[in-house]
């Protein structure tokens, strides 16, 4: 249980740098397609923001701590922070499912890590999570055609 609950953090920690990174994409997107970008932006904020509380209560439902600070989020985070300045949405697109494939990928190892120890409240809301992030990247990939 307790690899469980530290890759549990990680993914807290992905979380919450992921969430400022598409809040700063959202205050800097430019381009024609400013506003459907901007929206779909906060929209995707927004869901990230609803997963990090979910994942940090369910870190302490598991009996765990959850990290809090955001110290400790960029010492475990393998997501990169957007930089301060304007970007193209196509510039976007590409980081972002970049970013979502990392934690796709992450979830199907917790999702796998939990089924193997017969954690069944963490695989089930890995499920929630995979099947999101998989819709989320088939769905960028399809604007940039």
């Amino acid at each position: 249980m307790e690899n469980l609950l530290t890759d549990l953090n990680a993914f807290l920690s992905d979380l919450n740098v992921f969430y400022r990174k598409l809040q700063n994409y959202h205050w800097n997107v430019k381009g024609k397609y400013f506003f459907v970008v901007h929206a779909k932006l906060e929209e995707y904020y927004e869901e990230v923001n609803e997963q990090i509380d979910e994942m940090a209560e369910h870190i302490l439902a598991l009996g765990g701590q959850p990290l809090g600070t955001l110290q400790d989020y960029l010492n475990t985070t393998k997501i990169t922070e957007a930089k301060n300045e304007k970007i193209e949405y196509v510039r976007v697109f590409e980081e972002l499912i970049q970013d979502y494939s990392k934690l796709l990928q992450d979830a199907i190892q917790i999702k796998k890590d939990a089924d193997a120890i017969e954690e069944h409240k963490t695989s089930t809301f890995m499920d929630d999570i995979i099947g999101s992030y998989s819709k989320n990247i088939w769905m960028l990939k399809q604007s940039m055609e």
